[in-house]
């Protein structure tokens, strides 16, 4: 090829510039792979869209799934002797293992089809304080009269209370789907500031410290050696590696370090306090009438079934009352909010872009599918995403949706055996109330975490807050006693019953009063922490506002060629090719030229 003498020229110019740029490229390369070094976050072994191989991922399911099922199996704990069952009732078990059941099916469903993020999905403590205040209105018979019941109406007692705990989830269910659907969750960011997160998911823990105490008072001994063995396991041994033999073809038989108890610190303090309540149960240490005791609750194993297939209506249809489900209200939008900030921590540590907006509305709206199921596999509680196991992910360095799902599949299997649910209602009170007291503290410090984007100098804020928490503590304590139970008198009897619900649930009365003061005190966006808290949810952009991040990861397995050819699939807020309203009103309106 002959090149004329002008062209000759221009590649001598063209040459330098070209060796330039791949010289800058080279220390871009240089300097990324120095940061991914020094930064032990960033060596992911596995990220978003890789498959580790099939027994990797059996482990690290497992691994998920004991990281879950006790916080999850405590809300069956903690609600069936609110609702009049009996401690002896083998029924505890079944409403175990549904939840785990159905935590299984919406953890598959929300890896797979809605914000496909390995993120587990699991029952949520933000639905509690509205339950409470449901059951507080159908109080349980005295002993006495409880004794004289026969097997069927103790029966029909505890599930008139769990279909009406039912009802009220599935219709809630309802706001938290369309919020999703629609692309809603938008405009409620914009209202709703860290100033209303914090009282609202604080008061959460704090308005459970009365069940965690009153568990733990059944045995404080045990009590107190289940939450020292726990915060030793959790905090002061938690970055003490284990040695530990792998092998491989590669490299055959090698020692290993392992962080067994940054892992599993609450399976080894259920254990180790279980074996301790063991040998005292077997040498009679304990009283025959002691809640520490080991053998109170055997049969409830051998009376389980070892498989059960949990369905829908298994308590019978559903029943709505418009207080229930006005007061559940506050759990679904904590739920909202805490599940939010859960999908860009998980993006963070799974080696994924920051997730687009089509990914929050599908996530939103799967999760709100997944408390509808929930409500109607009568799980007593909605399904939230799981903060813990996004810490796991931090970990192990296994940022993988494959493994997630695999947990999933081991959820599934395990609630189809009855003898797994049974087996984690026989631990001994007392343990479950040392558990209580330290999970309920970590709920009411994430809550509290908010507070990093808020300037603390600011008296307004400092207002918000400190009344915000001390009111939504007062009001529902006063509430619940049993002389104020019809303090309320409006003379129209469903408004008397949708106000007593409400005002006797904290996280609402805190999130409400958080809600007006923040949004009408004047405050700069600044001060109120809005600045950096939009920050944080924005995906990252080049100059010329486009989205750099390859997004593909949040792209549905199926059907893409399909909605990219359809022009109406840019207008679905759930689907991957969705704009954006305010791309949705610039198409709508016309433009100038138009006009003329």
């Amino acid at each position: 090829m002959h090149l004329t003498a002008l062209e000759m020229e221009g590649v001598r110019r063209q040459e330098p510039d070209e060796e330039e740029g791949r010289s800058r490229k080279t220390d871009v390369a240089k300097s990324r792979e120095a940061l991914v070094e020094n930064d032990p976050k960033s060596r992911l072994l596995y990220s978003v869209e890789d498959s580790p191989p099939w027994y990797t991922c059996v482990f690290l399911g497992i691994q998920h799934y004991l990281m879950m099922v006790e916080s999850t199996v405590s809300i069956p704990y903690l609600l069936t002797p609110l609702m009049c069952m009996a401690a002896s009732d083998p029924a505890r078990g079944s409403i175990a293992s549904t939840i785990i059941f159905v935590s299984g099916i919406v953890t598959l469903l929300q890896t797979t089809f809605g914000v496909r993020l390995p993120i587990v999905q699991g029952g949520t403590h933000g639905f509690l304080g509205p339950i409470l205040a449901i059951l507080s209105l159908m109080p349980c018979p005295s002993p006495e009269e409880f004794d004289a019941l026969t097997e069927e109406e103790k029966t029909e007692l505890w599930q008139v209370r769990m279909r009406q705990v039912q009802g009220a989830i599935c219709v809630s269910a309802v706001f938290q789907i369309l919020v999703g659907f629609t692309g809603a969750i938008g405009a409620l960011l914009r209202w709703i500031s860290p100033l209303v997160i914090v009282p609202t998911v604080t008061l959460i823990g704090f308005s459970l410290f009365p069940v965690a105490a009153s568990k733990a008072a059944s045995h404080w001994g045990i009590s107190m050696m289940t939450i020292v063995l726990l915060v030793m396991f959790s905090q002061y041994l938690a970055d003490v590696p284990l040695p530990f033999v792998s092998w491989s073809r590669s490299r055959g038989f090698a020692r290993t370090n392992i962080h067994f108890f940054k892992l599993f610190p609450v399976l080894l303090a259920v254990v180790g306090a279980w074996g301790t309540c063991w040998a005292l149960t077997h040498t009679d240490a304990l009283p025959k009438d002691s809640h520490a005791r080991t053998d109170t609750r055997l049969h409830i194993i051998t009376e389980a079934p070892w498989f059960r297939v949990p369905y829908p209506g298994q308590w019978g249809m559903p029943t709505v009352s418009v207080a229930g489900v006005l007061g559940m209200m506050a759990g679904v939008l904590a739920s909202i909010v805490e599940s939010v900030g859960d999908y860009f921590a998980c993006a963070r540590l799974a080696g994924a872009p920051a997730p687009p907006k089509h990914a929050i509305n599908r996530g939103i709206w799967m999760e709100g599918l997944g408390t509808a199921l929930a409500g109607l596999w009568g799980t007593g509680s909605g399904t939230t995403s799981y903060s813990q196991n996004v810490g796991a992910i931090g970990v192990t360095r296994v940022g993988s949706r494959r493994v997630v799902q695999y947990s999933a599949l081991i959820m599934l299997l395990c609630g189809l055996v009855g003898k797994v649910g049974a087996l984690f209602i026989t631990i001994p009170e007392p343990i479950i109330g040392g558990i209580f007291c330290v999970v309920f503290a970590m709920i009411t410090s994430v809550g509290l975490s908010s507070l990093q984007y808020v300037d603390l100098n600011s008296p307004r804020n400092l207002f918000v807050i400190g009344f915000s928490l001390f009111f939504g503590m007062a009001l529902p304590m006063w509430m619940q006693r049993p002389e104020n139970k019809y303090i309320i008198n409006t003379t129209v009897p469903l408004l008397d019953q949708v106000l007593s619900v409400l005002l006797r649930t904290s996280m609402f009365v805190g999130g409400f009063l958080g809600f007006v003061l923040d949004n009408t005190i004047p405050g700069t966006e600044e001060e109120r922490g809005m600045k950096l808290w939009k920050a944080q949810l924005k995906p990252p952009k080049d100059e010329n506002n486009v989205v750099t991040a390859d997004m593909r990861c949040y792209d549905l397995p199926v059907g893409m060629p399909f909605f990219r050819m359809w022009g109406w699939a840019k207008f679905v807020p759930i689907l991957p090719t969705f704009v954006g309203w305010n791309a949705v009103r610039r198409r709508c309106m016309p433009t100038h030229s138009q006009k003329s």
